[in-house]
């Protein structure tokens, strides 16, 4: 076999396997807006659930899902930005390094079940947090952290070396050349990382169940003091959110349109991680623009 056969073959092959990949996820997105859509209203986005009679809504369990997230991902960005520049720029390649690096490895292949049993007996029990907002977002931060240490990691490594000896040269001491030089060139990489790693968190359920609980209290909406028991912001309340709801209803409920509602929230799971991924592109484009001054 030659090598124009040889590579024909590959290419067809290839492009074989991505057609197999968009028919896939062009049917499970088609089945979950054909499920999924008919039940989408604004009663269902904004009503609280039902736990006997039919036509509740997600509207508690969005909120948490979205409130969840950006408190993980508060929690999360700080470490990650300082363990991803102390990698790239400040750690020597030596066995504690390499220690490191592995148990970094090893935190993000964890399933994220494990991650919150771990929450769950030493923040829930241990130190009596309770099913609470404030243990699953411990444990969502966890959970992410490995992965947007990796990207920040990569996204410092990848400045060229140029610029940051240009600094240096000029006598900027190390630190103002990582603050000024660095770090704003590799913030539209850090940016879409850190949105993309906030749309892995949201449909998280696992670490969930055992941090965060599966029940809402009766939310009031009007009340913003976070010290309140029915504030949607008081951290020390359960929040079910959307991905857990889910299964929630797939494996407990009792109400009579259980499959309509679980389509429903399904649906509007999907099309919040795609808008964190299309948010992630659109955001990291517009601060490269403005960071480089590109027109492309």
């Amino acid at each position: 076999m030659n090598r124009k056969v040889a590579d024909r073959i590959a290419t067809i092959v290839f492009y074989l396997i991505a057609a197999v990949l968009v028919v896939v996820l062009a049917a499970l997105l088609g089945y979950s807006v054909y499920q999924g859509f008919p039940q989408i209203s604004r009663e269902f986005i904004t009503s609280p659930p039902n736990i006997f009679a039919e036509g509740g809504g997600i509207g508690p369990q969005l909120f948490n899902s979205f409130y969840l997230m950006v408190l993980s991902m508060l929690m999360a960005t700080p470490v990650a930005l300082g363990a991803g520049i102390y990698l790239a720029e400040y750690a020597k390649k030596n066995v504690w390094t390499e220690w490191i690096r592995a148990l970094i490895e090893m935190l993000a292949s964890l399933p994220s079940i494990v991650i919150g049993i771990f929450i769950f007996l030493t923040f829930v029990v241990h130190m009596g947090w309770g099913f609470s907002i404030l243990s699953g977002a411990v444990a969502l931060a966890i959970f992410n952290m490995p992965l947007l240490v990796q990207v920040v990691e990569e996204s410092v490594r990848s400045v060229p070396k140029q610029q940051k000896q240009a600094g240096l040269a000029l006598g900027v001491s190390r630190w103002e050349t990582i603050a000024h030089i660095v770090l704003p060139a590799a913030l539209p990489e850090i940016v879409t990382g850190m949105i993309l790693g906030a749309g892995r968190v949201f449909g998280e359920a696992g670490a969930l169940i055992y941090t965060a609980g599966m029940s809402s209290p009766n939310l009031d909406f009007a009340n913003w003091n976070p010290f309140s028991p029915s504030s949607p912001l008081n951290p020390m309340r359960p929040a079910e959110t959307l991905a857990v709801h889910i299964w929630k209803v797939n494996g407990e409920s009792i109400v009579p349109d259980a499959e309509a509602i679980s389509s429903g929230a399904t649906l509007l799971l999907i099309l919040s991680i795609f808008i964190c991924n299309i948010s992630a592109r659109i955001i990291g484009a517009f601060v490269y623009r403005r960071l480089t001054s590109s027109s492309k």
